[in-house]
């Protein structure tokens, strides 16, 4: 392993930079210009240096991360040397095959192409390539460097091979696998979407406020965050193209709750638009 080529530069796409970087590999963030790459170099170099002084980052990490972090605007040339492209796009996807598509182009035969999505079939995104059994789907979660977790999803091609060499890298990442056979949802995302569509629906009825929907689940259940703080994090248009898929894949009890249609339209997205259920300064 000597390269790990990132592509989309939105919060997972930063995050999984940044904790590639900092576990020793050479990286290279792609993204569709050279001021949106410029935008993500400002933020993960603000985390790079709040981390080491913070003491969370040795001076040796801190600086080969640095040094071995690249921006480059040009798919063919971020990714031609790539051992591993984690792609992390939006969640649409025609999007998704439309890059793996390229990625197929451009990468080495031997190069494994991953997805991050939360949703999304690596089957389906893999039929689209010449190599479908090092296509795998590596969930990452938000905040990427703090979040434990990784789900490595099989597609129905996915070779074993191609699932240890992923599963090897999220150890290296210091982080812990679950092993996932490819159905839609997966395992955490399934859940989750339940339990924020649920929680939407008792803020719509009027059950609850939003702070005491989410103070419940964090000091009766033992959440670390509410439904809605975390839908928040997540971002709500993200949160929504998810339940779409859902309700499409798996039926009526993912239907969207209105409340979070309303929000979208709105321009309400969460953390990164500074209002959803929550406002943020």
């Amino acid at each position: 392993m000597k390269q790990i080529t990132v592509v989309g530069s939105g919060v997972m796409g930063k995050g999984i930079a940044y904790t590639c970087a900092v576990s020793g590999f050479n990286v290279v963030l792609n993204d569709l210009n050279d001021e949106i790459l410029a935008a993500a170099k400002k933020d993960i170099e603000g985390l790079l240096d709040s981390s080491f002084r913070g003491g969370f980052l040795k001076e040796e990490t801190y600086n080969f991360a640095k040094m071995n972090l690249t921006y480059e605007s040009n798919l063919g040339l971020a990714a031609k040397d790539a051992d591993l492209v984690i792609e992390a796009v939006l969640e649409k996807i025609e999007l998704k095959i439309e890059v793996f598509q390229k990625l197929d182009r451009i990468c080495r035969p031997e190069t494994v192409l991953a997805t991050n999505t939360s949703t999304m079939s690596p089957t389906e995104i893999g039929a689209q390539t010449s190599r479908p059994s090092k296509v795998v789907a590596m969930h990452f979660f938000n905040p990427v460097h703090k979040m434990k977790l990784i789900e490595v999803v099989k597609g129905l091609e996915t070779s074993e091979a191609t699932v240890e060499f992923v599963k090897g890298i999220a150890e290296s990442l210091k982080k812990e696998a679950v092993e996932v056979n490819e159905f839609p949802g997966f395992v955490t995302s399934r859940m989750n979407c339940l339990i924020g569509n649920e929680a939407m629906n008792m803020l719509m009825e009027g059950v609850a406020s939003a702070e005491d929907i989410d103070k419940a689940m964090k000091l009766g259940l033992n959440h670390p965050m509410g439904p809605l703080e975390l839908a928040d994090l997540v971002g709500l248009d993200t949160r929504l193209r998810n339940m779409e898929y859902l309700y499409a894949a798996l039926g009526e009890k993912y239907r969207p709750c209105p409340l979070i249609v309303n929000y979208v339209k709105a321009g309400r997205l969460g953390k990164k638009s500074g209002k959803g259920f929550y406002e943020y300064s």
